[in-house]
């Protein structure tokens, strides 16, 4: 197994770049798009989900390719990953997903850091947030059995589905969401609603521990 800090590094550097291909092909299809809130939504889904099956495909084998705190928290709890190793993994995404959204708003001649004004409250997108988070949680956990090429497939095509499928357009991932509050852009969302969107997000983790503690566990 490769050093703590070779795998918190690769943890940071992969955060970064999902957050900046998230944060960046939003911008990308919001001002190619001329104005069709549908094909920037696209182009978004689209960017995302690729780019999670390159950077799983990439990452997966040093550090198990978890780009998100709740993966990181939910491994914890199963002892898949020790706790101290859980929470430098979630300091390193968290630093790296801040790094990913100042570098994808320097790309396009903004900010690195800008508050965001996207509106996104609500109990119909809380509960998106919850839904989506248990279904990632859900699709790694089957799919990590068949192995990192799998996972990487599953998760990619899971997000890209999940922003057409859920209100929220599926942040699922609470070092993402709070890089999202630093772009003023089409993927970014106001600092006062994100910390809803980050105890949703850990609802569905919970969810996801229960379902799949008994849905995956193995035969007798």
């Amino acid at each position: 197994m490769r050093s703590i800090g070779a795998r918190s590094l690769a943890e940071s550097v992969g955060t970064l770049f999902l957050v900046a291909t998230v944060v960046g092909s939003g911008i990308m299809g919001e001002r190619q798009s001329g104005g069709n809130m549908a094909i920037a939504l696209l182009a978004n889904s689209l960017a995302t989900g690729a780019g999670l099956v390159a950077l799983i495909l990439a990452f997966g084998p040093v550090s198990g390719a978890h780009f998100n705190p709740v993966v990181s928290l939910v491994e914890g709890w199963r002892g898949v990953l020790p706790w101290r190793e859980a929470g430098v993994y979630v300091l390193a995404q968290i630093g790296g997903g801040l790094a990913g959204v100042a570098a994808a708003n320097l790309m396009f001649g903004l900010a690195p850091f800008t508050e965001s004004r996207h509106v996104r409250a609500g109990p119909a997108q809380w509960l998106a947030e919850a839904v989506a988070t248990a279904g990632l949680l859900l699709v790694i956990q089957g799919a990590a059995r068949l192995g990192t090429p799998a996972v990487a497939g599953a998760v990619g095509a899971y997000i890209a589905s999940a922003y057409w499928f859920t209100s929220s357009t599926s942040f699922a991932n609470p070092a993402v969401t709070l890089a999202r509050t630093l772009t003023d852009s089409f993927s970014g969302i106001r600092p006062s609603d994100a910390p809803a969107f980050m105890a949703a997000q850990l609802a569905g983790a919970a969810a996801a521990l229960l379902f799949g503690s008994r849905i995956f566990r193995p035969s007798l």
